[in-house]
């Protein structure tokens, strides 16, 4: 049988222990190794091969690790993510779909486990159009503090250009560029022209750690 392989992302020694018991008892399913920190989860990304991922939303008393570090796992690598928590903030909610999240369950509903792995494995199609949606609304969402102007020099910058070609091809004096590049940066609260294009690229959800 080909096991559906499950990642967690943890803090507490003694949930990663239970929760492996517990779903090692599947016989579909395999809990494949663990990280207790959003760095050990990230770093490990690299080399594990996993289909499901139960990431914890607070992996310090402080922040949502859990949110960014979903962020840069899924630019690694394709995976379902579960997001697992006990808190029930809307905002929270909606920044973990906005990271990736295809489910979100409360902790104390641990026993519904194996049906949202099995789920979200198999078939996760509908909500990733969902979320494909989600992505685009949040990308139109922060575009649009852009003039129209701004917004054809940012989506250059997004292409690759360089600010001599964007003149070149734009037809733009460099003090006219600067001038708009600098208004891109400040809108976004970014300090160089690649910082806004990971703002955007990541739905607004750009350093793991900041705060909201």
């Amino acid at each position: 049988m080909n096991h559906i392989k499950v990642f967690l992302v943890e803090d507490d020694p003694d949930w990663i222990k239970a929760i492996t018991a517990f779903l090692n008892k599947e016989e579909d399913l395999l809990v494949i190794g663990s990280a207790t920190s959003a760095e050990e989860a990230i770093r490990l990304t690299h080399t594990l091969s996993f289909d499901v991922v139960l990431m914890d939303i607070q992996l310090t008393d402080k922040g949502l690790d859990g949110i960014y570090a979903a962020v840069e796992m899924l630019e690694i690598r394709p995976a379902k993510i579960i997001m697992l928590t006990s808190l029930t903030d809307e905002h929270v909610i909606t920044q973990a779909f906005t990271a990736g999240a295809i489910h979100y369950l409360d902790k104390t509903r641990f026993m519904e486990l194996p049906h949202m792995i099995r789920s979200a494995h198999h078939h996760s199609a509908a909500m990733e159009v969902l979320l494909k949606e989600l992505s685009r609304l949040k990308r139109e969402e922060q575009l649009k503090q852009l003039t129209e102007a701004e917004r054809e020099v940012f989506e250059l910058i997004e292409e690759g250009y360089t600010q001599a070609q964007i003149e070149r091809k734009l037809y733009k004096a460099e003090s006219t560029l600067k001038n708009q590049v600098n208004k891109i940066l400040k809108k976004f609260g970014a300090k160089s022209s690649k910082e806004a294009v990971e703002i955007v690229k990541r739905k607004g959800l750009f350093q793991r750690g900041r705060k909201e």
